[in-house]
């Protein structure tokens, strides 16, 4: 059978119409990314702004098969999680740019997002950060007997931090539902994996910790669909963690002040080149139009109607009022 027969297959096995909406949430994490960097140049986004462009079907293949009940933990690189947990880009924007509209109330900014009426529980500015939050958050799913799984996605530069491992100890030798997503980009800030690592295969650290482990080619939206499934089916129903390390990349730089001649100092263009040849948007576009599920047409009228989201998303960012001065202290201290 040749690769073309098998993709269609597996676009019919999987729904078109499943497939036509991770297409759609893919697009709208690229060009909402994409317009960022703009409100950050004019000055209307503060702090610092760490975007996601390559990186889409971690999130995209993942998120979209929890239910009710599950959580979500990530890093500082959040934006597209949120917009997948259900976030509206109305919030995600606001809280960008710092107004009370934001999802969390305009005093997060971009490492901060979270909505845990939608079981996003928030990004996190600290590297590793999540890790041990997600070890609570299993104990408290598992203590109340509950049939949910929480979602926990960190970096490839965490895995050298010990409060992670600390964290992965537990969450195996408690046989915890945890779903840890390492999101494997290469590079912890400018510096690669082969630079910062003893030991690259991260896999073997996680089963080092008692729990299952498998790499997963995170630019195919197919598999990652796939081993997601597989994995939080595993972590629901038998409560037990589960590592996903997910192969990916970031066509951008790590933040916005990492601009592309700072690039060169740790990696190529040729090197970023030959990975956007893998851009995991573009080739679920192509599976898709290949098997006749979207035209030329469709795909203009679905990039037409993200524009006009983002734009009313900016929009309504721009008009929303900053903080006001009295909910300097809400929020700081737990009631009761």
């Amino acid at each position: 059978m040749s690769i073309q027969s098998v993709a269609a297959s597996a676009a019919s096995d999987q729904g078109d119409a499943d497939l036509l909406a991770t297409y759609r949430l893919m697009l709208l994490m690229r060009r909402f990314e994409e317009s960022l960097y703009r409100k950050y140049r004019e000055g209307k986004i503060g702090g610092y702004l760490h975007r996601y462009d390559g990186q889409e079907a971690l999130v995209a293949g993942v998120i979209p098969q929890l239910i009710k009940g599950d959580y979500v933990l990530c890093t500082y690189r959040d934006h597209a999680h949120a917009i997948a947990c259900g976030t509206s880009p109305r919030a995600i924007m606001a809280e960008l740019m710092g107004k009370a509209t934001g999802c969390a109330g305009g005093k997060g900014g971009s490492m901060h997002l979270i909505d845990p009426a939608n079981g996003f529980l928030g990004g996190d500015g600290i590297v590793g950060g999540p890790v041990p939050v997600s070890v609570g958050v299993g104990f408290a799913i598992k203590y109340r007997g509950d049939k949910n799984v929480c979602l926990c996605y960190f970096g490839d530069g965490a895995m050298n931090q010990g409060g992670v491992h600390e964290a992965l100890n537990m969450a195996g030798l408690y046989g915890l539902p945890i779903v840890y997503i390492l999101e494997n980009n290469g590079y912890a800030m400018g510096t690669s994996v082969e630079r910062s690592t003893g030991q690259p295969e991260m896999v073997l650290k996680a089963q080092a910790h008692g729990i299952d482990a498998e790499t997963v080619d995170g630019m195919d939206i197919l598999a990652v669909r796939d081993a997601a499934g597989r994995a939080i089916a595993r972590a629901r129903e038998e409560v037990r963690a589960q590592f996903l390390e997910m192969r990916t990349y970031r066509f951008v730089g790590h933040g916005v002040a990492d601009n592309a001649q700072q690039q060169r100092f740790y990696r190529t263009e040729d090197e970023i080149a030959a990975w956007k040849e893998h851009d995991p948007l573009i080739k679920l576009r192509n599976l898709l139009v290949a098997h006749g599920a979207l035209t030329d047409a469709d795909d203009e009228a679905m990039e037409s109607e993200i524009r006009a989201t983002i734009e009313d998303a900016i929009r309504f960012a721009e008009e929303s009022p900053p903080p006001p001065l009295e909910s300097l202290y809400e929020h700081v201290y737990a009631e009761g």
